[in-house]
């Protein structure tokens, strides 16, 4: 994985070249990971760990986070002492054309026709 920087409060991120579809597949594949690509998508700019309502622990939230994260479906940078998450839309939509809005418009649909809110 390329990190973009060397600072001890960088994350690891894959770069561009390095994101595989069966990552990223398989990081959206979770229903609380695809919830928080939601969230992401639908607030269109980045979010801190802590705006995210999930029903797990820190340490599985945490997980989560660096599944999406080295998958290369999110971004995650330090802001002072809160790590912020964006969606690296444009890189997926990059290598992969509409695959990002095409999961997130089933995923919506199916949270409609199972009456989650999520």
């Amino acid at each position: 994985m390329t990190s973009t920087s060397a600072t001890s409060r960088d994350l690891p991120h894959p770069a561009p070249e390095e994101i595989r579809l069966e990552g990223v597949l398989h990081a959206l594949s979770d229903p609380l990971r695809l919830q928080i690509v939601r969230e992401l998508a639908a607030r269109g700019d980045e979010l801190s760990c802590s705006d995210f309502d999930v029903p797990v622990t820190k340490s599985t939230t945490t997980h989560h986070f660096r599944v999406l994260r080295e998958s290369g479906v999110i971004r995650q940078v330090y802001r002072g002492t809160a790590k912020m998450n964006g969606l690296r839309k444009d890189d997926l939509d990059d290598l992969f054309p509409g695959l990002l809005d095409s999961l997130l418009a089933a995923a919506g649909r199916q949270a409609v026709r199972l009456g989650d809110s999520a």
